[in-house]
């Protein structure tokens, strides 16, 4: 098990094997998984270009799990959201997002496990519902944030339009708008140096 300072050094070969330096020996992607569900830190390396992978092996280690039956953490909907950030001007504030709701989520989880478990009984499936809904509303209120008019106009551009009904959109008034803005993003800012501070 390599140190925080040092991690193990995976290389992947063209005919697509990967090789443990560490132990000297190949691996597979679940030999992978199991190394980051033990903590141990690895960095992936294209044995001929020298050129870190790790973020594209890792995907495909999701990739892969998300094909077992059973296994689907990703639900369709998150996915095409996050799809249509990919370009997106807001594209640079999704991994800090989703990285400090991870990182909220394994803080907690103790907690999650035990209401869980307390509410295994009674309405389950419910309490998982109801805690994606919450999270959902939550990645869309923090996008809101950014967007020029607010939560009315991140929602009224997520339903869709035909041509034949088309929501009439009134702009509100300039300095309102300009007011709520600056308001959330010092909200934002407060709650960024809390995170870093």
């Amino acid at each position: 098990m390599a140190n925080k300072d040092q991690p193990i050094t995976i290389k992947k070969y063209a005919n697509r094997r990967l090789y443990h330096t560490g132990t000297s020996t190949y691996v597979t992607l679940d030999d992978l998984a199991e190394m980051v569900k033990r903590g141990d830190e690895f960095a992936v390396f294209d044995a001929k270009t020298g050129e870190e992978i790790t973020r594209s092996v890792l995907a495909q280690i999701i990739f892969d799990q998300e094909g077992k039956s059973g296994q689907n953490l990703l639900p369709i909907n998150f996915l095409r959201q996050l799809i249509s950030y990919y370009g997106d001007s807001m594209q640079a504030f999704v991994p800090t997002y989703l990285e400090h709701s991870i990182k909220m989520l394994t803080e907690n989880q103790q907690k999650f496990r035990d209401q869980f478990a307390n509410a295994f009984g009674k309405d389950a499936f419910g309490v998982m519902e109801e805690l994606g809904q919450k999270n959902m509303e939550m990645f869309r209120d923090t996008f809101a944030m950014f967007t020029p008019f607010g939560k009315a106009a991140t929602e009224a551009a997520a339903e869709p339009a035909t041509s034949e009904d088309r929501p009439s959109a009134k702009a509100p008034e300039k300095t309102e708008d300009l007011a709520a803005l600056k308001r959330e993003l010092a909200e934002m800012q407060k709650k960024l140096d809390r995170i870093g501070g």
